[in-house]
C-alpha cells in the first residue's frame, strides 16, 4: 500500500505546491485538509477542488467555527489571555484545532505522516508538530518549506513547470494570518521596528482616530461565558463576531509589539483582535467584582503561564489541562452584565451588574450608612506590619 501523508493545507501557493513537492520527494500519496476557523477568503468548496487539482488524491474541509470558538477561543476569554500583557494568542490558539482534524484525518486515511507549511523561523511548526506528538505519537511531521528548503522561487517555479491551477505572481509584502478571534500581519517593511504601520495593512478595525459616535454595549456572562450581547443570547462565535464589526468599527483591538518568539528570537508583529479585547476586558471587568480577593491574585499569575503554555504549543499538555481546571473553577461566579463604550480605539467598562458580586455598598461607601468598623483597622495594622516592624529594627541596628 502506497504510504500516505496529510498536509495541513491553506489553499496558497505554498501548500499548494506541496502537494506534488511531497509526492515527488517521498513518493507517497498526499491526502489534503482544510479547516475553516473564521478566516474568510475562498469558499471552502473551491479550496478543496484545488487541492484535487494539484494532485491530492483526497481533499477534506471542515467548518470549523464554532468548534475553535467554544473549545479553544473560550478558554482563552475565561483566562484573560493575553502573551506578554498584550497579545490575545490569535494564531496560537488555531493551531490545536487545525492540529485535532489532521490527527483524525491522519487516522481515517491511513496516513503515517503530517506535513505542515511553516518555515524553520517561526512558532507554528512547534505548535503543530508538538501538537500532533501529543495527540498521535506514532505520527511523523515534515515541512517541505524549512525540510526541503523550498523557497518562495522554487515553489513559484514548481507551479508553472507543473501548471497548477493558483497564481503565483502576486506576492504581499506582509505574511497575514487570521481567524475569527483576530488578524495577524508581519515582513515586509514592518521588520524595521522603526517603521509605522500604515493604513493599508489593516483590515477587521477602522482608523481609530476618525470622528465617529461611541457605542456603548452591554456584555452577559454565565460562569465566565459570554452569553447575550444587548440582551440577545448569542453563541460564543457569534459574540466574537459582533463584537469584532462593533469594536473593530471603532477602532478597538489594534496592537504593535515586538514579541519573544519561542524559537528565541524577537518579531514585530501588528495584530488587530477588536472581539477578543473587547471580550477580555469585559470578562476581566466581571471577575474584579465577582472573584475573591486572593483566588483573583493568583489567578493573575496563572494568566500568564497559561498565555505562555498555548504560545509556546503546549494546549495539550498536562499542566496546560491541569490550570484549565482551575481557570473554569474560578470562573464559577463570573456571572453578570459589563457596560462598554467603545470608541476612539479604546474599550472602557463604565457599567457592572452581578447577582454573584462581592462589591458591597454599605462596606464600601463613605456616607451614611457605612456598615464598616473602622476601629478595627488601628489593630489590624499592628498585626500586619509586626514582622516587617521588627525587621526594621534589627536593620537600623546593625
Amino acid at each position: 500500500m502506497t504510504e500516505r501523508v496529510v498536509l495541513a493545507y491553506s489553499g496558497g501557493l505554498d501548500t499548494s505546491v506541496c502537494i506534488g513537492w511531497i509526492a515527488e520527494e517521498t513518493g507517497a500519496e498526499v491526502v489534503a485538509v482544510a479547516v475553516d476557523v473564521g478566516q474568510g477568503g475562498e469558499d471552502l468548496d473551491v479550496i478543496r477542488e484545488r487541492a484535487l487539482a494539484c494532485g491530492a488524491v483526497e481533499a477534506e474541509v471542515a467548518d470549523a467555527r464554532d468548534e475553535f470558538a467554544d473549545e479553544y477561543c473560550l478558554p482563552a476569554i475565561k483566562a484573560n489571555a493575553l502573551y506578554q500583557g498584550e497579545y490575545p494568542l490569535v494564531s496560537a490558539l488555531s493551531r490545536p484545532v487545525i492540529v485535532k482534524h489532521l490527527v483524525a484525518a491522519a487516522r481515517k486515511h491511513g496516513a503515517t505522516t503530517v506535513a505542515h507549511g511553516c518555515t524553520g523561523k517561526g512558532n507554528d511548526q512547534v505548535r503543530f508538530e508538538v501538537g500532533i506528538a501529543n495527540l498521535a505519537p506514532e505520527l511523523r511531521c515534515i515541512a517541505p518549506v524549512r525540510d526541503y528548503a523550498m523557497t518562495r522561487d522554487k515553489a513559484i517555479a514548481f507551479a508553472e513547470a507543473k501548471n497548477l491551477p493558483i497564481a503565483t505572481t502576486k506576492k504581499s509584502p506582509y505574511s497575514i494570518d487570521q481567524n475569527v478571534f483576530g488578524r495577524a500581519v508581519e515582513t515586509g517593511f514592518l521588520e524595521d521596528i522603526w517603521n509605522a504601520p500604515i493604513e493599508d495593512i489593516y483590515d477587521y478595525t477602522q482608523d481609530p482616530a476618525l470622528p465617529r459616535e461611541a457605542d456603548t454595549v452591554v456584555i452577559s456572562f454565565e460562569a465566565g461565558v459570554p452569553v447575550a450581547i444587548d440582551g440577545r443570547k448569542v453563541t460564543v462565535l457569534q459574540a466574537v463576531e459582533e463584537l469584532n464589526r462593533r469594536a473593530g468599527a471603532q477602532g478597538v483591538g489594534r496592537l504593535d509589539m515586538v514579541e519573544d518568539r519561542l524559537v528565541g528570537i524577537k518579531s514585530r508583529e501588528i495584530y488587530e483582535a477588536p472581539g477578543a479585547i473587547a471580550l477580555i476586558t469585559a470578562h476581566r471587568a466581571l471577575e474584579n467584582v465577582t472573584v475573591e480577593r486572593e483566588l483573583a491574585r493568583y489567578k493573575r499569575q496563572v494568566e500568564q503561564r497559561w498565555s505562555e503554555l498555548v504560545y509556546d504549543g503546549l494546549w495539550f499538555s498536562p499542566l496546560k489541562r491541569a490550570l484549565d481546571g482551575f481557570v473554569d473553577e474560578a470562573n464559577q461566579y463570573v456571572t453578570g452584565d459589563i457596560r462598554l463604550v467603545l470608541h476612539g480605539g479604546r474599550a472602557v467598562v463604565n457599567g457592572r451588574k452581578s447577582a454573584e458580586s462581592l462589591y458591597d455598598f454599605n462596606l464600601a461607601t463613605y456616607d451614611t450608612g457605612d456598615t464598616f468598623d473602622q476601629s478595627m483597622s488601628k489593630g489590624f495594622i499592628e498585626i500586619f506590619g509586626m514582622s516587617s516592624k521588627i525587621a526594621a529594627k534589627r536593620d537600623l541596628q546593625s
